[in-house]
């Protein structure tokens, strides 16, 4: 059985990259800084983990490396435990 049809490509989102590397966010305008962990990182987005069971807001700032002044705003569109999905906002 022949298809005659032409299928058309969906644009997808590019692989998120795995891996485990810790980070930072802020909460409290830049106050309380709280260690977390990127589980995957998408260029719209990232998991993230933390270590304890804490409340985190729906926005917040996220650094990757401390020591650098590039912060990514982010918001939270899951919440599973301890493990968050968080949208990268413009």
């Amino acid at each position: 059985m022949a298809v005659d049809e032409l299928r058309t490509k969906t644009q997808r989102e590019p692989r998120r990259q795995m891996n485990k590397r810790p980070a930072w966010f802020t909460r409290d305008d830049g106050i309380t800084r709280i260690e977390c962990y990127v589980l995957d990182v998408s260029p719209g987005g990232a998991k993230i983990m933390t270590d304890a069971a804490i409340d985190i807001r729906d926005n917040f700032v996220m650094a990757v490396m401390p020591e650098r002044p590039k912060r990514q705003s982010c918001e939270v569109v899951w919440r599973r435990g301890r493990t968050y999905g968080v949208k990268f906002l413009s």
